[in-house]
Parts: C-alpha cells; sequence; structure tokens
C-alpha cells in the first residue's frame, strides 16, 4: 500500500447513499483515501452523519458538507435512511436527494478550494450533470459487483424489452448470464414508465456509463473478465476492482454504521460471533456463476421445505471436500490476496489515487 504525506493533496467530494449496503462499503474506501492523503468532504443528511463519527475520529481532516434532505410526498417526515423504509424507498429517496444539485453547486462554488472530482454512489446517477456543470469528473462507485454494474446498463438501456421477458439473458456480457424476472434487482421490477420519479431514476442509471471513472469493491481474480469488458466497453482503463474493502486493515476505533436502540453497536457482537465459530462452519447467498453454495430455494418469496433444508444444510457443511467448499476457501485466500500490499485491488486503489494527483495539473 502506497501511504503519502506531505504536498498537494487533491481534494474530492464523497457523496453516499443513504443505505447500509451502500455507505458503509463508500466510507471503507474513503478510509483508504484518506490514508494516501487524499482531502476529502462527505455530503450527508443531519440524521445519517453519527455513521460518520467513526471515522471522522481516525481521519479529523475529513470534513462534512451536512445538508438537510428536501421532502418527498412517499417519504415520511424525518425519515432519511432506506433501513427504516425498505427498498421500496429507494425511487423516492433517489428523487429527494436529486434536489440537492442547487445546494451543491452553491457550496463548489463559494469554496476556496473545490473538490477536483466527486465520487458519489451508483443509485445517484444524476449527479453525472452535476458533474458536467461544474466541470469536474464524476466517479461512479458500486457497493457491489461488476457483473450487477453491467447488468444494470444492460436494463434501464432496454427496459420495456427487459421487463416483457421472464428470462432475461445477457448475451452480451462475460459468460452470457440469465436471470428469472423474480432474481432482477427490486428497483427494476419497480419501475414505471408513467411515474416521472422512476424515469429520473432510469436515466440516472443510464448516465452511469457517461462517469469519468468505474470503482468497484470486488477484485480481479473474481472478476477480471468483467473488468476488462468494461473497459472495453467504456473505451477507457479508468474501470477499478479495490474489494473486498471491509478486509483492509482497519483501526479498532473504526466501527461501521449508525448504532441505534435496534442494533446493538454496529455489528460487532455478530462479526465476534462468526469469528468464534470452527473454520468452514458458515454457509453463505452464490450458485450458478461461482459455485461456492448450493441452491435452496428460488425467489423473493420462496420458503424451503424444513426437511429439504435440513439435508441441503448438511451435505454442504459436513463435506468439506465437497467442489463448492473447495472453491469457498480458493476465492477467500484470493480475496485476503487481492488486499495484499502487492494484490491487485492495491494496485487498482494506488491506481486510483494516482489519477485523482493528476487532476491538480
Amino acid at each position: 500500500m502506497s501511504i503519502t504525506a506531505g504536498g498537494s493533496r487533491p481534494h474530492v467530494l464523497v457523496f453516499p447513499y443513504p443505505a447500509q449496503g451502500h455507505s458503509l462499503v463508500l466510507l471503507d474506501l474513503t478510509h483508504q483515501l484518506s490514508l494516501r492523503n487524499i482531502a476529502i468532504t462527505i455530503l450527508v443528511t443531519p440524521k445519517n452523519l453519527p455513521a460518520l463519527h467513526p471515522l471522522l475520529t481516525v481521519h479529523p481532516t475529513i470534513e462534512t458538507l451536512v445538508l438537510p434532505l428536501p421532502p418527498h410526498p412517499k417519504l415520511p417526515p424525518g425519515l432519511e435512511n432506506i433501513r427504516e423504509i425498505g427498498v421500496c424507498g429507494n425511487i423516492a429517496m433517489v428523487n429527494a436527494l436529486s434536489k440537492l444539485h442547487d445546494p451543491i453547486v452553491e457550496w463548489f462554488n463559494s469554496h476556496t478550494n473545490p473538490p477536483v472530482a466527486i465520487i458519489s454512489d451508483f443509485f445517484l446517477g444524476w449527479t453525472q450533470k452535476l458533474a458536467d456543470q461544474i466541470k469536474i469528473p464524476r466517479i461512479c462507485f458500486f457497493s457491489n459487483r461488476v457483473a450487477i454494474a453491467s447488468l444494470f446498463d444492460y436494463c434501464w438501456r432496454n427496459i420495456k424489452t427487459v421487463r416483457s421477458l421472464p428470462v432475461v439473458e445477457f448475451h452480451e456480457l462475460p459468460k452470457s448470464p440469465s436471470f428469472k424476472q423474480e432474481h432482477m434487482p427490486s428497483i427494476i421490477r419497480l419501475f414505471d414508465e408513467s411515474d416521472p420519479d422512476s424515469r429520473m431514476v432510469r436515466h440516472g442509471f443510464i448516465a452511469n456509463g457517461s462517469s469519468w471513472g468505474l470503482v468497484f469493491n470486488s477484485f480481479d481474480f473474481l472478476e477480471g473478465e468483467f473488468l476488462d469488458h468494461l473497459r472495453m466497453r467504456t473505451g477507457h482503463h479508468r474501470s477499478f476492482g479495490v474489494g473486498p474493502l471491509n478486509l483492509f486493515t482497519l483501526p479498532q476505533s473504526l466501527e461501521r454504521g449508525i448504532p441505534d436502540n435496534n442494533f446493538h453497536g454496529c455489528g460487532g457482537d455478530v462479526l465476534s460471533w462468526l469469528e468464534g465459530c470452527a473454520d468452514g462452519s458458515v454457509l453463505y447467498l452464490l450458485v450458478d456463476e461461482m459455485g461456492v453454495a448450493l441452491k435452496v430455494c428460488e425467489g423473493d418469496d420462496g420458503v424451503p421445505d424444513s426437511a429439504e433444508l435440513g439435508k441441503v444444510i448438511d451435505e454442504s457443511m459436513c463435506n468439506v471436500d465437497n467442489s463448492h467448499r473447495v472453491k469457498v476457501r480458493e476465492m477467500r485466500d484470493q480475496a485476503f490476496e487481492a488486499v495484499s500490499d502487492t494484490g491487485s485491488s492495491c494496485r487498482d486503489l494506488d491506481q486510483l489515487v494516482k489519477e485523482l494527483r493528476l487532476l491538480l495539473n
């Protein structure tokens, strides 16, 4: 890992999407960028500010831009995080956040050292237009896999065809994956062409393909083929696989998430329990492509028969020589290798920092 000190520091605006599965990973990336001497401002709404406190304690030089969440008729007053409403609130949340466009422009124009780039979540595709207006590059951050990014891009560009098919086949993508309609991302299944909010979300996802750079919480061994495909399609090299970000060394004081009365701490108790389990005793979300799991049921409403579930779990856990268990161990080892000082993710992270520094010239 290349950690630098002193000299000119590129200033970057980081804009997480207020959902735990999105924001936690982007904050992990923010931690790594700050270690590499990138000056950072994080845009956040007031009720999501507590999630930043552990990071700000470790990195007191990180600044915050706290802006109130604009109201939306489909969001209850005071709600500022998707975990309070579920995935059905995504379309409304994206539209509410888009109303921050003008306040962000005002902040940028009044700043003595404005950002040279913005890193924003892939749900915030409207920030591409913002970045174009203030004339800085936008880097789109994906908290999930490269394959999902390619899937989203295809679906939003061909939404009518995708919504009409019982099984969607992606022949343009490596390995030609296919998904049943009920397995498609919820934000696509909930799309309504007659709804202006839905149309705005679609335009934002399509805009992601125009971003200056793309960063993924993935790594070469897992998705090198998809990363190469994306670089070829975008016509530039600025697609970075920097994950799994949670495997990079984090300070013990850097807790993750928003503590409240319902979440005891930030998941530390769960992680401690998992760490105390015997090797190979944790069962894992990945059947067809990676071959590291066994299928139990399908669909959001699928409920496995208890006897069949027990049989599958027994088969998975008791036979350590099963092919999927062997692949699990291989994937684990490769993930740790990726975030080592000589690994592919560490290399891509350093290359991302190099590209940000070049923006100072």
